[in-house]
């Protein structure tokens, strides 16, 4: 990782280096995610999850919908363990107000800079999103990993910053990202941003003028940790449009934290 420091700027920067609103955020909109959010306490030391089984000191599942463009509900009983693996199931069962269900998992406590990570299988599938992201709540930060169903040999990468995005990127994977597993990691540090596919640097940012113009916001708070599967409704442009034809699944190996040094 130490290509990483060619991305940040100069001197003591120099560390390891749309669509709108309404087509992309991992916003949480229920009343109580918006209680918990100036409860949450900032860890700062490492995590590391081998999803072996729920472990609630370290993480929680959600149960509510986020509505807007997220066509389903979440339901613990959608995200559970198997084999040393974590799963999360989409299907066609009714919850929340929503024709689908399927399962958020997230960590209890926000993390501040440092490299965040997960070894994750995607699914396949017009209409879909696996995710693995950093998400703050109130004010809203964000830092993505997505693949999108409709193009499992891509992923796109973004941010936010007081809830504008607009910083989308596409990578090429060189792989179908629905037929095994592989690793996907964000370092996150002040002023900028790197991701990491396989141990590879894909694509950084950094308010210096590096893949963004000189001055340009970044996101700045500690963040959760989340993972999700859902099927997008009126973001057919982005997603495609999804039709349920057979439940769907997304795995994780593990997830880890290393506070930055």
């Amino acid at each position: 990782m130490k290509k990483l420091k060619l991305f940040a700027g100069t001197a003591a920067l120099i560390m390891s280096a749309a669509l709108l609103f309404s087509c992309n955020g991992q916003m949480s909109v229920d009343a109580e995610a918006s209680v918990e959010d100036s409860a949450r306490y900032t860890q700062n030391w490492e995590l590391w999850d081998a999803l072996d089984y729920y472990d609630t000191g370290k993480f929680n599942k959600a149960d509510w919908t986020n509505g807007g463009m997220f066509n389903c509900g979440w339901k613990p009983d959608h995200v559970y363990f198997n084999n040393g693996k974590m799963t999360i199931k989409l299907d066609n069962q009714y919850s929340h107000g929503k024709p689908y269900t399927s399962g958020e998992y997230r960590t209890n406590n926000t993390f501040s800079y440092g490299t965040f990570e997960t070894n994750m299988k995607a699914a396949k599938g017009d209409g879909l999103v696996t995710s693995f992201f950093l998400y703050t709540g109130s004010p809203w930060d964000e830092i993505d990993v997505e693949i999108l169903g409709k193009n499992t040999w891509q992923v796109q990468l973004n941010y936010y910053v007081n809830g504008v995005a607009n910083n989308e990127k596409i990578i090429n994977l060189g792989f179908d990202a629905s037929q095994g597993f592989h690793r996907y990691a964000i370092e996150y540090g002040n002023g900028w941003i790197n991701w990491f596919i396989d141990g590879k640097w894909v694509y950084g940012v950094n308010n210096t003028g590096f893949n963004a113009p000189y001055g340009k916001q970044m996101p700045s708070h500690p963040m959760q940790i989340m993972c999700n599967l859902w099927p997008g409704t009126g973001v057919d442009s982005w997603l495609n449009h999804y039709w349920h034809n057979g439940n769907k699944y997304a795995e994780y190996d593990y997830i880890k934290y290393t506070p930055m040094r």
